[in-house]
């Protein structure tokens, strides 16, 4: 198969209009849509941004290359587009990106078209190359080139496999290590992206062609779509001067043990094989310990800001904490229907608020959240430190805010551990995971957990509350216009998960009976996606059948509290949509808080407003919000051009 059977003409952009990056997705994924290789956008582009929030897809040199694996593909397909301006794409490098490959393979896709995309990727990281499609002006002179650098590394790929063949007629073959054979110089690696189809191989032909100007030994073991391939030996590994881990996933580390480890993101084996190989070269890397963690002199580099760390770590407490709240916040909702209709002795109504509220699916919100936060900190040896910290906040009336500090106390404290006892002898390393680690990680995250955070987080969140009891009409609807708005910022992102974060606290502080705050961000996060439909439906002449139809489903999903119906929307066209749900979801907020309205329940949209104080007085605030959202949608929105 060959590179231009993926790389069809029709979705090639010569003139990319985007000036931001997530423009440019929304372009290229406009581009894969209209001709019809994708059957989901919002699905598709979420499984893009998400593997843009583990390291820019921007590697460098001009070139970016968003990509993703998902059921959404119909068929593997990649889109070039060339912008003359460049677009900022958190390039690792500070460039701007000028040429773009989207990458969209299907969940299921097969080896042969896995082979053609890693192939595309090992040919963009050749400069010559790339000046050249620089310079291209159309999409056939694209597609000829990429036809005959193609057929240039098929002949040399040939004549590498007859040489091979004819060793092996004379000789046993000895695996492929890639250098210069009289150099005693002798380092391995390993490359892995989550997704596997570009960064993976464009890492592993990066470090063998600098390891050849190095005239260093190399040998690079792959984590691809297709799994391990070229997997290191043990004689290999035991010989190396040292080991380049090049990933952005887990890989086996195990085998590792006792060796100089550099562990880095794919993109530093792409853009930084120099640096990489000559500290391996040298020994130059902490050594790695088979407990899970290197220590030394030097702690594993990693890169990311400070504060992407923090979000990441959050993120993943909330994240492992809302099944918890959807599945036992759905069990409470039912269970307080059954409770209008039949009363509080039915044993119905008893078992569900036995599963899903303060004694079940509820009652581990807040150790959980600690909990996954800890671990994604310090790993497996903060979880039960920061569990246990977390239910400790429960206990005291320390609520979110406690549980949110008790995560973040256990996952420091575990790599804090980490630094004491890596001077150690070796001898004790099995000591560490199951004696030192959960005893003293315990013992000073529950001290001060016991001392410090929960007396002065107990004071904060009991003031909070008391607070929001007392607030007055005025302030209590400028707090719903707030926690409305927020709910549509970013439909899911880090604003829309803070208000309903915010809301969850004050809902099981107050023994999930104050849903106040409930009601502002339920009615906030239903708007977008029902201002949506409500646009597409009135205003058809401006959308297009797709949107339309998209539309339709949004009814059903702004009904059901999900608010990431409206991203696709959103995505196309910021400005407008953005704007204008955030205004409507303000409205119903505030509205809410105006009229009192109160949901004891964490979800369910349209399917628990029964149980809200006033019923009527809540859809007509959601009503409200979503026909102020649609009508400044749909007037501001230009028509179509027709054809």
């Amino acid at each position: 198969m060959r590179i231009t059977d993926l790389m069809i003409k029709e979705t090639m952009i010569m003139d990319l209009q985007a000036t931001t990056k997530e423009a440019a997705i929304d372009e290229l994924i406009a581009s894969l849509a209209a001709s019809g290789r994708i059957t989901d956008k919002k699905l598709f582009k979420e499984k893009i941004l998400a593997r843009e929030e583990q390291s820019s897809t921007g590697i460098g040199g001009g070139i970016a290359m968003p990509h993703a694996k998902t059921t959404a593909v119909k068929e593997a397909t990649v889109v070039f587009a060339k912008s003359r301006t460049g677009v900022d794409f958190a390039s690792l490098d500070d460039e701007p990106a000028k040429l773009f490959f989207m990458i969209a393979a299907p969940d299921g896709a097969g080896n042969m078209h896995l082979r053609t995309l890693a192939a595309l990727s090992r040919l963009l990281i050749e400069s010559e190359f790339i000046e050249k499609l620089m310079n291209a002006a159309t999409p056939d002179e694209v597609s000829a080139l990429f036809d005959s650098k193609q057929a240039e590394e098929e002949a040399k790929a040939k004549e590498k496999e007859e040489r091979k063949a004819a060793a092996a007629a004379k000789a046993e073959p000895e695996r492929v290590i890639v250098g210069n054979p009289d150099s005693q110089s002798f380092v391995v690696a390993v490359t892995a992206c989550p997704t596997g189809i570009a960064h993976t191989f464009m890492a592993e032909d990066a470090l063998k062609k600098k390891a050849l100007e190095m005239g260093v030994n190399i040998r690079v073991e792959t984590n691809g779509s297709e799994g391990a391939q070229n997997v290191l030996t043990a004689d290999e590994i035991r010989r190396a001067s040292g080991v380049i881990i090049a990933a952005d996933k887990n890989v086996e580390m195990a085998r590792f043990a006792g060796k100089p480890v550099l562990q880095r993101p794919v993109s530093d084996g792409i853009r930084k094989t120099e640096e990489l190989i000559t500290k391996a070269m040298n020994g130059d890397a902490p050594i790695y310990r088979s407990e899970g963690k290197s220590s030394g002199d030097a702690p594993a580099e990693k890169s990311g800001s400070i504060g992407s760390k923090i979000y990441k770590d959050l993120m993943s407490g909330i994240s492992h904490m809302l099944p918890f709240v959807v599945g036992g916040g759905i069990l409470l909702a039912i269970s307080f229907l059954i409770e209008q209709v039949a009363g509080e002795d039915h044993p119905l109504f008893q078992l569900l608020q036995t599963i899903g509220g303060g004694t079940g699916a509820f009652h581990f919100l807040i150790p959980i959240l600690a909990g996954f936060i800890a671990l994604s900190i310090g790993d497996r040896p903060a979880l039960m430190p920061g569990m246990v910290g977390g239910f400790m906040a429960l206990n005291s009336n320390a609520g979110f805010l406690g549980g949110l500090a008790a995560g973040f106390l256990a996952g420091y404290v575990i790599v804090l551990l980490r630094k004491v006892f890596a001077g150690l002898p070796r001898t004790l390393d099995g000591l560490k995971p199951i004696l030192l680690y959960p005893v003293f990680g315990l013992l000073i995250t529950g001290s001060i957990m016991y001392y410090l955070f929960d007396p002065v987080f107990s004071s904060i969140n009991l003031g909070l509350i008391d607070g929001l009891n007392n607030l007055g009409t005025g302030n209590k609807v400028l707090l719903g216009l707030v926690l409305g708005g927020m709910m549509a910022i970013d439909m899911g992102g880090p604003f829309n998960k803070a208000a309903y974060t915010f809301a969850i606290g004050v809902f099981t502080s107050s023994g999930n009976t104050n849903g106040l705050m409930m009601a502002a961000v339920m009615a906030g996060g239903m708007v977008p996606p029902l201002a949506i439909a409500l646009a597409t439906t009135f205003f058809k002449n401006k959308f297009s059948e797709t949107d339309r139809k998209s539309g339709v489903t949004n009814y059903v999903l702004g009904l059901s509290f999900i608010t990431e119906g409206a991203i696709p929307f959103a995505a196309a066209d910021p400005l407008r949509v953005l704007t204008s749900c955030i205004i409507g979801s303000a409205v119903a907020g505030g509205l809410t808080q105006l009229w009192n309205i109160n949901v004891p329940a964490p979800h369910g949209g349209i399917f628990v407003a029964a149980l809200s104080s006033n019923a009527l007085l809540f859809l007509l605030a959601v009503l409200i919000g979503a026909v102020i959202s649609g009508l400044t949608l749909g007037l501001w929105k230009k028509p179509l051009k027709t054809q």
